[in-house]
């Protein structure tokens, strides 16, 4: 090694440290401006996004025992890899769901958040809860892909909230993440007030992967992030493409859960 690279590369701490504190900087003077708050009931916090100690004890944590598949809570343990009347009677694409919360009024209000409110910030304190839930799903695979947006409901709502879920879970975990690899070929409707049946197929066929990630996705371990998982028509239909493409493996993983009837 000459001179000047050595020189240069004794400069890269220097610049790294340089940076860190501009960062910090940047961020006490945001602090100022924006006080952080509370993302559930919006008191003041001492730093950073967050929940108090009010919104956290009301945050609907899915924890074992649930179903190995469908993640759907039990109420009581049966014991190491029971699955759930569903999942036996209607076996889902991929191989396995998890998820942070129950979707209560809590929970949809940190997704409203996040998704309507350009509350990005968000997506890194959601992330860290998602990485748990996924019970070493995230660690454990190749890649993770976000389920995509429709290029003009992108352009209207400026960002894909699944996106920003899957860079924060990239960043926490190491694991690559793939943001174009699959693509919204069809405009769909909104989901909301449809039934399943509706639902299902209004995404049939709405999403493709593409050329690149075809090549990146072939026996490959997947990590699918979506916001909410309510009915799985729309992870379900990219779970179909992304197995279309060869992929060996899917978790769909959430930050949300709904659950049709009582726990």
């Amino acid at each position: 090694m000459g001179e000047i690279e050595a020189a240069a590369l004794s400069t890269v701490p220097i610049r790294q440290g340089l940076a860190r504190r501009l960062r910090g900087l940047a961020g006490a003077a945001l602090d100022l401006v924006y006080p952080p708050a509370c993302a559930g009931c919006g008191v003041l916090l001492g730093s950073g996004a967050g929940l108090c100690p009010g919104c956290w004890s009301k945050l609907a944590f899915i924890e074992r025992p649930y179903c190995e598949v469908l993640g759907t809570p039990f109420s009581h343990d049966l014991g190491p890899g029971i699955l759930s009347a569903d999942a036996i009677a209607n076996p889902p694409p991929f191989e396995r769901l998890r998820s942070v919360a129950l979707y209560d009024d809590l929970a949809r209000n940190l997704v409203h958040s996040l998704k309507y409110r350009d509350r990005t910030d968000l997506a890194p304190m959601m992330a860290g809860w998602m990485l748990r839930a996924g019970d070493g799903a995230v660690e454990a695979a190749d890649v993770i892909v976000p389920v995509p947006l429709h290029r003009l409901r992108l352009i209207w709502r400026k960002f894909n909230q699944a996106a920003e879920l899957s860079r924060a879970l990239a960043a926490l975990s190491g694991t690559p993440v793939l943001i174009d690899a699959v693509r919204r070929t069809k405009r769909t409707r909104r989901q909301i007030g449809l039934s399943p049946r509706a639902r299902a197929e209004n995404v049939r066929s709405a999403f493709s992967v593409t050329p690149e990630g075809r090549e990146a996705l072939f026996g490959r371990r997947v990590v699918l992030v979506d916001d909410v998982y309510t009915t799985g028509a729309t992870v379900a239909a990219v779970t179909r493409a992304l197995k279309r493409a060869g992929a060996a493996d899917v978790t769909v993983l959430t930050f949300a859960r709904a659950l049709p009837g009582p726990i």
